[in-house]
């Protein structure tokens, strides 16, 4: 009776998933893991949120597979050993998982794939996480896209009605094994992780929270387009987390925006294709991962301030609106989209500090932290990576506060500070006399900070540090 193993990583869920449906449809047992990988939490702070919505997504899992016969074997250590040495103990003859793009993955992988060989078992991986990867989607001379628009029109062309069908799993689940050892699942405290405050965050958490948050959306994708760049208002749709831990498939919620018709629809599916393309980007170019994706910017001169970048970090910069978005990030581990261009636009050009620096300190607080967005997003932002607009497109940090939060209303939920700054001063609070502090009570410079630098004075020194390189 052939056996085989399905590994699971980024793709937390049992509905439509790919290795899993292949695996059923292949072999007469199957049986499912989960590794809680040493190498990736030993590094991180004892209190991380993501650990604890890995765990709860693990639970329901678990429950699921339960539910249909299985059970999900949870390890904790290297998975270079853990997998090999749990495929030879169940006699899986394949391992089956889902394909990650993400560099440190595909050497792990290939080592894994390696070990696996030498014991004359095999190794299987498959799409995903994406609809479109690696050189599926590619120029008609048959190289990598740079640029978006091109890159999302391709897309578009080739996607067919078989890109979105979902991979079949429940009518296949009799040939799951049954639970292999009687192991509980382990708590936080097991895996050496601290409870944290995700449950105030009322972010719902695995399989059932990610359905949940996608049927409230549906309901409000209509006017997507119009209220997505609103950090006040109940405009995205919440399900970056769960994108990030496969907790939902790719393919609903593409296959979703592509049948609804109407803007909203199709600026969401177009989110939906950035998210392909930077990965397509990060898998034929991984020296991003390090390096600007346009090799001549790696020669810019970056501002060496630690005094500016800790209070970025803090949201004490002066500016509110790039404070009130730092604050959320502290606050609840995630960031508007609209507040991510304009606090990554800051750090890099008004504060001339290495985008580097503004990217790793998102994928230490990002609960929804994936190295292909975060680096794409990030590269975008400080116009070293892939954009069709030119490197001097420099965000104001007053003129997007004053277009995105008019009323001040996502500031003043950040930074209480400010609660009563008039409308007319919210935006740039040191504009105001004495008087007009000391009547809403706040003292620019003593209760909240003044403006660590000059925008216009930093937007000089930005143009000068790019021509300095373009010339």
């Amino acid at each position: 009776m052939s056996a085989a193993l399905v590994w699971f990583r980024r793709d937390l869920r049992v509905q439509d998933h790919a290795a899993l449906s292949h695996a059923l449809q292949s072999h007469q047992r199957v049986h499912c893991v989960f590794v809680f990988d040493t190498t990736i939490l030993d590094p991180l702070p004892r209190r991380d949120r993501r650990v604890e919505f890995i765990l709860r997504a693990v639970e329901e899992v678990d429950a699921a597979l339960r539910a249909m016969g299985g059970a999900l074997i949870v390890r904790h250590g290297d998975p270079r050993l853990e997998i090999p040495r749990l495929a030879a103990e169940l006699g899986a003859g394949a391992v089956y998982a889902n394909r990650d793009y993400a560099p440190s993955a595909i050497a792990r992988d290939g080592e894994i794939s390696r070990r696996l060989a030498d014991a004359d078992f095999c190794f299987m991986d498959f799409k995903d996480q994406v609809i479109f990867e690696r050189d599926e989607v590619m120029t008609q001379g048959g190289t990598p896209f740079s640029v978006f628009t091109p890159y999302k029109n391709a897309w578009l062309k080739r996607l067919a009605p078989a890109d979105l069908q979902a991979w079949p799993v429940e009518e296949h689940a009799v040939r799951l094994a049954p639970p292999h050892d009687k192991v509980p699942l382990p708590t936080l405290q097991q895996l050496g992780f601290e409870a944290t405050d995700l449950a105030e965050l009322k972010l719902p958490t695995g399989m059932s929270g990610a359905q949940a948050l996608f049927r409230d959306f549906t309901g409000r994708i209509d006017d997507y387009a119009a209220r997505r760049d609103f950090p006040a208002v109940k405009g995205t749709s919440y399900l970056s987390a769960h994108l990030r831990f496969g907790t939902l498939s790719i393919r609903q919620l593409a296959a979703h925006a592509q049948a609804r018709s109407g803007r909203g629809a199709a600026t969401w599916l177009s989110e939906l294709i950035w998210r392909d393309f930077y990965h397509a980007i990060l898998w034929h170019h991984p020296r991003v991962a390090t390096q600007c994706f346009k090799p001549a910017f790696d020669a810019l001169r970056w501002d060496d301030a630690p005094e500016l970048f800790a209070a970025w970090c803090a949201g004490r910069t002066g500016y509110p609106l790039v404070d009130a978005a730092m604050r959320q990030l502290l606050h609840a581990g995630w960031m508007h989209n609209r507040l991510r261009m304009v606090t990554a636009s800051f750090l890099t050009k008004d504060l001339g500090l290495d985008w580097r620096r503004g990217e790793a300190w998102f994928a230490e607080k990002l609960l929804d932290f994936d190295l292909a967005a975060n680096n794409g997003g990030w590269q975008w932002a400080a116009s070293t990576g892939c954009d069709a607009q030119p490197w001097f497109r420099i965000f104001n940090p007053v003129t997007q506060s004053e277009k995105f939060d008019a009323e001040g209303r996502f500031i003043r939920r950040y930074v209480p500070e400010l609660d009563k700054v008039p409308q007319k001063f919210i935006h740039a609070p040191w504009t105001m006399s004495a008087a007009q502090q000391a009547a809403c009570g706040v003292r620019i410079g003593h209760d909240y900070p003044a403006p660590v630098v000059d925008h216009a004075v930093a937007r000089a020194r930005t143009l000068e540090r790019f021509k300095a390189v373009r010339e």
